[in-house]
């Protein structure tokens, strides 16, 4: 797209702003003036950029193929690390090559995830926006947050390592294995605050089947040390409607989903899919108080028209909004159905 076309502000989604608004300046760059667009074209256009990226990428998940590149700002310009440096921010633009659908529509669509997550439910993120290279290509870039302003790296682990889950003792899915359970029940060996933070945990997991998010494995949560030393759950991260790009893609991304030792609800059993019933039964299983749960429930099964605002506001192609809109819709309706007769 055309950058200089900008109506809302590619980080909040604000109407009005031709660039990012003040307060995506002040939560993504720390008050910086920084330009939404790159000093640099796409890894697809400019060679030097794309074995720049190569020598010194990650890769997430959802395709094994998407190029993670550290950034770092300088007074208000954002450039590229060396393989030395450390960056503060993570920069995700598309894809080379089509290891699945729409590929094109990723940087939207996990940015339109996230500030769903945070403006319509009030989930802490990590902060992100949308920025575009010189070519008008979209990428995704979103602050790290386990560093302190000094530049001291925060103690945090991912749940394969909390687990102790790794490829080489329980192969290339490792990061799939086991359930939501499962990690609720090392946050009650890690966490002294496990009363506040299992709500937190609770309600990412509702989230995640609400907006269609089958990458929601042991490596996207984590645990983070606070400043008194005890440890609490991370920002949210990597979260992403991945059925926009995988429509076979399953509920969850951990295999046994919501529970351990093979526990299934009636609902499950008769309706096929998770309802109402089955996250009902989840929370009071990881120690959520019924009320509670009920409360959260109500919150996720009734429709939130930011979330429509959202979607109208947000980068994706039209039509890829009217596939995030009906994956929305479905979801709600399987949410709102209970076997047991709780609503």
């Amino acid at each position: 797209m055309n950058p200089d076309e900008i109506k809302y502000c590619p980080s909040t989604l604000a109407e009005g702003f031709s660039g990012y608004s003040p307060t995506a300046l002040r939560n993504l760059f720390g008050g910086k003036k920084v330009s939404h667009i790159l000093d640099f074209d796409s890894p697809k256009t400019d060679k030097v950029v794309a074995e720049k990226l190569r020598q010194n990428s990650k890769t997430i998940s959802i395709s094994g193929a998407q190029f993670k590149q550290s950034l770092i700002l300088e007074k208000n310009k954002l450039r590229l690390t060396e393989p030395e440096e450390n960056g503060h921010f993570i920069l995700k633009p598309i894809p080379p090559g089509p290891p699945f659908g729409m590929e094109e529509e990723l940087p939207a669509n996990e940015h339109l995830t996230m500030q769903i997550a945070k403006q319509a439910y009030g989930i802490k993120i990590a902060e992100c926006g949308l920025i575009f290279f010189k070519n008008g290509e979209p990428a995704y870039i979103t602050r790290r947050f386990d560093y302190k302003a000094n530049d001291e790296k925060i103690a945090q682990e991912d749940f394969a390592s909390i687990t102790e889950t790794s490829r080489e003792k329980d192969g290339e899915n490792y990061r799939n294995s086991g359930s939501y359970e499962d990690i609720a029940r090392s946050m009650k060996k890690y966490i002294a605050a496990y009363a506040v933070e299992i709500e937190k945990f609770y309600e990412r997991i509702i989230f995640n089947y609400l907006f269609s998010n089958g990458d929601a494995h042991l490596k996207n949560f984590s645990l983070q040390q606070s400043i008194s030393g005890d440890y609490l759950l991370s920002p949210a991260y990597d979260l992403i409607n991945t059925k926009i790009h995988i429509p076979t893609d399953s509920f969850f991304a951990l295999e046994a989903g919501l529970f351990s030792d093979d526990f299934e609800t009636e609902s499950f059993n008769v309706l096929g899919f998770y309802a109402y019933d089955d996250f009902y039964e989840f929370g009071l299983k990881i120690g959520v108080m019924e009320s509670r749960v009920k409360k959260i429930m109500d919150k996720y099964r009734t429709e939130n028209m930011i979330v429509r605002k959202l979607i109208n506001n947000s980068y994706l192609k039209s039509e890829v909004k009217d596939l995030f809109k009906t994956d929305y819709n479905d979801r709600l309706k399987m949410l709102n159905n209970s076997i047991a007769k709780r609503i």
